[in-house]
C-alpha cells in the first residue's frame, strides 16, 4: 500500500508515530532501551508495514493508557492520517492490528517489563530518612483479573466452581512483586483458580536477590514462606494470622522490649501443598522468628493491635518502630493493583486466548511501570515524596499535555513544556492521610439479577408494565 508513495512514505510513517501515539512513544522511548528492538530477530516484521513491530507495541501501550480504549480507536487515527495525507484508503477492519498485537513476542514484552522497572527504580528519589538498613523492600500480594467469556480462555482459566455450570467468567489469579521504594512491578505470575497464591508466589521466589527484604500480608505469616525465605538470604515482614496463631508474649526465647521478643516456630508435621516432598524435607526442624505488637491509633476510634512477624532478629539495627513504620506503607503500596486494575482497567482483560492474555497482561504492567517512571521524575523535579504524587493525576495529565507536546516542533519547547508538566504533577501532591481506611465493599448495586443459569436457559424478569397486566388479569379473573 506504501509503495506508490516512493519517498512519500517515510515522511507519512514519521507523521503515522506523531498522530498515533501522541508523543507517547517520543517521552517514555527513553525509559526502555534502544536496543530492544534492534537486537530481536525480525523474521516476522522484515518489511515496512503500517504496523511493524515497534509501532505495534507502542500502539498497545496508548490503548492501555487511554483507558484500555478499543482497537478500533488505533485504526481511525491511522485512517484519519492517510485521508488527511492523500496517502490512500486503509483497511476499517482491525484485523491488520490485531494480527500484529498476535505476532509481537512474548521475549520481546518480558524484556521491555524487566526494563520498565529498572528505568522506575533508578528513577526513584532516595528516601528522606535511610530505614532497615537500606535495604531493598520487596513487597507482594495476589489479585485476579475478569476475561472474555470464550471456550479457550474457559479451558485455561475456568470459573470458580462454586458458580453454576455454564455461567461466570474466566478468572486469571495474578501474584506480583513491586518495589516499596518506586511503587514499580518487578515480577509477577499468573495462573488459574485452581492454583494457590502460595503457589504462584513460589515461583517468583527467584525474583528475590539476598539482601532483600518481603513485605506481605496475612496469608505469608507462617513457618513455610519464612524457612523458604532464609534459604535464599531474604527476610520477612509479615501479619500474623491471629486467627489460627495465638501470640503470647509471656512464652517467649528471649525478650527484646515491650511486646517485642524472639519467638521459635517448629515445623508443622503435615507437609505444604505447594512444596515437593524433597523440598519439604530439607526445611529446618524449627526456626526463629521475631513478633512485635503493633498499636493502630485514630482519633475518635479504638486502639488497635497487629501482629507482625519478621526474621530480622537484631532489634538494634532493625528497630521495633522501622519495622512498623514500614508495615504501615504496605497499604498504601499495595493500592498499586487498585491503580492497575481501576485506573488503567485491567479489572478486565479483552483478549479471547491464553496466549494473547499473557501478552495483554504483560503491557498493563509495562504501561503502569512507565507511569510510575514519569511519577518518579515529578518527585525528583519537585523534591517531594513519591507517595505524594497521585497515579491517576500523572496519567489524566499526561493524556492532555501530550497533545500540547504535540503541537511544539522545536525540541527546546518540548522541553520546557515537559518541566511544566512535571512542575503540574507536584503542585497537585495529594495531602498526607495518616490512618486512612480503606474498606473492602461494593458500594454501587446493580438492578439486573445475576446469571445464575445457561444463557440459553436464563429467563430475565418480565417488565414492571407486564406484571402490571398480569396481576389486573388474576384480579378480574378472581371476581369473575
Amino acid at each position: 500500500m506504501l509503495a506508490p508513495l516512493g519517498r512519500r512514505s517515510a515522511s507519512c510513517l514519521r507523521l503515522l508515530r506523531q498522530a498515533t501515539l501522541s508523543q507517547i512513544e517520543e517521552r517514555f522511548a527513553s525509559a526502555l532501551p534502544a536496543s530492544l528492538f534492534q537486537n530481536h530477530p525480525l523474521a516476522l516484521h522484515c518489511r515496512q508495514r503500517i504496523f511493524p513491530m515497534s509501532r505495534t507495541l507502542w500502539c498497545w501501550l496508548w490503548q492501555v493508557l487511554q483507558g484500555s480504549t478499543s482497537c478500533r480507536d488505533v485504526v481511525r487515527q491511522v485512517q484519519a492520517l492517510f485521508a488527511l495525507h492523500d496517502a490512500g484508503p486503509v483497511d476499517e477492519g482491525t484485523s491488520a492490528y490485531c494480527q500484529a498485537r498476535g505476532r509481537l513476542p512474548l521475549t520481546l514484552l518480558e524484556a521491555a517489563f524487566n526494563a520498565s522497572f529498572k528505568s522506575a527504580e533508578r528513577a526513584a528519589p532516595l528516601p528522606a530518612k535511610a530505614m532497615l538498613q537500606n535495604r531493598p523492600v520487596r513487597v507482594v500480594d495476589g489479585s485476579g483479573s475478569r476475561l472474555s467469556d470464550t471456550l479457550a480462555n474457559r479451558a485455561a482459566f475456568p470459573p470458580s466452581d462454586n458458580l453454576p455450570a455454564a455461567t461466570g467468567f474466566p478468572f486469571l489469579r495474578l501474584v506480583v512483586l513491586f518495589s516499596l521504594a518506586s511503587g514499580a512491578l518487578l515480577a509477577q505470575a499468573t495462573g488459574s483458580l485452581h492454583v494457590g497464591e502460595l503457589r504462584l508466589w513460589y515461583s517468583l521466589l527467584s525474583s528475590l536477590l539476598p539482601g532483600d527484604i518481603l513485605l506481605a500480608d496475612r496469608a505469608y505469616g507462617h513457618y513455610v514462606v519464612a524457612a523458604l525465605l532464609q534459604g535464599v538470604g531474604v527476610d520477612l515482614i509479615a501479619t500474623v494470622p491471629t486467627r489460627s496463631r495465638k501470640v503470647d508474649f509471656r512464652r517467649t526465647k528471649k525478650h527484646l522490649g515491650p511486646h517485642d521478643a524472639l519467638f521459635v516456630w517448629k515445623k508443622p508435621a503435615k507437609p505444604s501443598a505447594f512444596l515437593e516432598l524433597a523440598q519439604w524435607q530439607a526445611l529446618p526442624k524449627e526456626i526463629t522468628v521475631r513478633m512485635i505488637r503493633i498499636s493502630l491509633e485514630r482519633k475518635g476510634f479504638r486502639p488497635q493491635h497487629l501482629t507482625v512477624v519478621t526474621t530480622l532478629l537484631d532489634a538494634a539495627l532493625y528497630p521495633k518502630t522501622e519495622i512498623a513504620a514500614t508495615h504501615a506503607r504496605r497499604w498504601r503500596l499495595e493500592m498499586t493493583l487498585d491503580d492497575l486494575k481501576t485506573t488503567l482497567g485491567m479489572e478486565k482483560l479483552s483478549c479471547l486466548t491464553p496466549a494473547l492474555i499473557e501478552k495483554e497482561f504483560l503491557v498493563f504492567l509495562i504501561a503502569h511501570n512507565l507511569v510510575r517512571w514519569l511519577m518518579a521524575q515529578a518527585a525528583n523535579h519537585g523534591g517531594v515524596n513519591l507517595d505524594c504524587i497521585s497515579f491517576k493525576g500523572s496519567l489524566d495529565a499526561f493524556r492532555q499535555w501530550s497533545h500540547a507536546l504535540a503541537q511544539r516542533r522545536q525540541r527546546h519547547r518540548r522541553t520546557k513544556l515537559w518541566r511544566q508538566l512535571l512542575d503540574t504533577l507536584v503542585a497537585d501532591a495529594l495531602p498526607l492521610r495518616p490512618g486512612r481506611h480503606e474498606p473492602r465493599a461494593v458500594k454501587k448495586r446493580s438492578k439486573y439479577p445475576r446469571l445464575n443459569l445457561p444463557r440459553n436457559q436464563f429467563k430475565g424478569r418480565w417488565s414492571r408494565n407486564k406484571r402490571r397486566r398480569i396481576a389486573t388479569a388474576k384480579r378480574k379473573s378472581s371476581l369473575n
